[in-house]
């Protein structure tokens, strides 16, 4: 660890006015995550203890997001600018002693080896205050990095830079590893005297380094990692290269992309070894998939775990579900929440099931509804059955033991229990209990009116 004494603070108070949202601008998603989950994960991943998120817009919200973390959450109830939000935190870290990362709850794509870089950087130096400054042939925008010689004299924002600060490349991240009790002395001593009347963070190093302590930048390589999130095009723009990150490391781990750059993975999907995927992919949530499984153009999975060797063919969409090994899917198949297959199954194209557990080697190989039922193995639904599990009131179950053989466009109304090894015969509508080893049909008996179509023509 870069250090013994690591807390983290996050500024997560702004409106992100720019998103043109209900939503606060932390909450945006990316890759299957609120942006603010990225610095979280960080400092957790660092070890930062205490870790306190300052919190302002919509901060009910904000705070009910992120309730299972184990944050501490302080209110800016005034945006009065990057300081002013820093000394909220003083209340809660009043007994730390140690380094304070601060990161910002709008800026997902730092990479854990920048941080502990920052961090190294700032204890081998000895420094109280350090920054991260990235160079960018466009800074418009950003805060500038003023130096003198090596050492870095001030930050000066875009509002207040002159012409010729204008012209400096090097940029404020705005991301600083600060040495507490004494960065909070320095905090309460920023004023607002400039364009905007805020209380600037950025004031910290030029106050810092009159007071004769230490300051040090520390330069990031690639700039794209500082972006921050600001409006919807960004947003997009971030969405890519993380994409393209999470494809690298899951290609890199032994799964096969056939066009990395048209594949859709979330953050928290893990993917076994020898596992291909298909262009127009999208697996999303906390999706697992196993080993040498193959998904196919356009699947759609949400939050699902699938067994090894199984197989998701194209336009399929899967939601909530767990499968085991060996099963197929598709084409065209829609699993919803609560759809649980033990293994070896196989569900066809146009079959919808809904909080249905299906028994090993059973299968529904097209044309079927399966909602709210119990298979056992070896089962075998025909093209059209329907489990009719809705009476307009209150939902019902089927159950429908082993080694059962459904014959085409039937329906099992439910609730009603189908016997082991029985056999339903094909347009049949059940309504009462099949006994096992039973044959049962339910249908109007045919009648042929010989002549009839002659005789009635027009």
């Amino acid at each position: 660890m870069p250090t013994q004494n690591l807390a983290a603070i996050i500024l997560a108070a702004g409106k992100g006015t720019r998103m043109k949202s209900s939503l606060p601008k932390v909450l945006q998603p990316l890759a299957g995550s609120p942006l603010a989950a990225y610095p979280i994960q960080s400092s957790q991943q660092l070890g930062c203890s205490p870790i306190v998120m300052v919190v302002g817009h919509q901060s009910e919200l904000v705070q009910e997001t992120f309730s299972a973390q184990e944050l501490l959450f302080v209110e800016q109830a005034q945006q009065l600018g990057t300081a002013h939000a820093v000394q909220m935190a003083q209340p809660v870290l009043n007994d730390f002693s140690g380094t304070l990362l601060l990161l910002c709850g709008d800026v997902p794509l730092l990479r854990q080896e920048t941080l502990q870089q920052l961090l190294t950087d700032h204890q081998q130096a000895g420094a109280v205050v350090s920054v991260l400054t990235a160079t960018m042939e466009n800074p418009t925008g950003y805060g500038r990095i003023i130096r003198k010689g090596d050492c870095v004299e001030k930050i000066v924002e875009e509002k207040d830079t002159s012409a010729e600060e204008k012209k400096v490349q090097e940029i404020n991240t705005g991301l600083y590893a600060l040495e507490a009790p004494l960065a909070f002395e320095l905090l309460a001593q920023i004023g607002n005297q400039n364009a905007q009347g805020e209380y600037y963070l950025t004031d910290i190093i030029s106050l810092a380094r009159e007071q004769g302590h230490r300051v040090v930048a520390s330069i990031l390589n690639d700039s794209a990692e500082s972006m921050g999130i600001n409006d919807r095009v960004q947003l997009s723009q971030a969405a890519k290269i993380l994409r393209q990150r999470i494809n690298h490391d899951h290609m890199v781990a032994g799964v096969t992309l056939i066009d990395p750059d048209a594949t859709y993975i979330d953050s928290k999907v893990m993917i076994g070894a020898d596992t291909t995927i298909y262009p127009g992919a999208q697996l999303r949530g906390t999706t697992t998939i196993g080993c040498h499984c193959t998904i196919e153009a356009g699947a759609v999975i949400d939050s699902c775990t699938i067994g090894d060797h199984s197989i998701i063919k194209a336009g399929s969409a899967l939601e909530g579900s767990t499968l085991g090994e060996h099963s197929t899917i598709g084409p065209m198949a829609h699993l919803r929440p609560g759809t649980i297959l033990k293994g070896h199954n196989k569900i066809g194209n146009f079959v919808e099931t809904k909080k249905a557990v299906i028994g090993l080697h059973s299968q529904a190989s097209h044309l079927t509804y399966i909602g709210d039922a119990e298979l056992g193995k070896n089962v075998n639904l025909g093209c059209g059955t329907i489990t009719c599990n809705y009476d307009g009131v209150n939902k019902h179950k089927t159950i429908i033991e082993d080694d059962v053989f459904v014959g085409s466009d039937s329906q099992l109304i439910a609730p009603v229990t189908i016997g082991r090894n029985s056999l339903i015969g094909a347009g049949s509508t059940i309504t009462k209990d099949v006994p096992a080893d039973a044959l049962a049909l339910a249908r109007t008996a045919q009648k042929t009116i010989s002549g009839w179509r002659n005789r009635n023509k027009k």
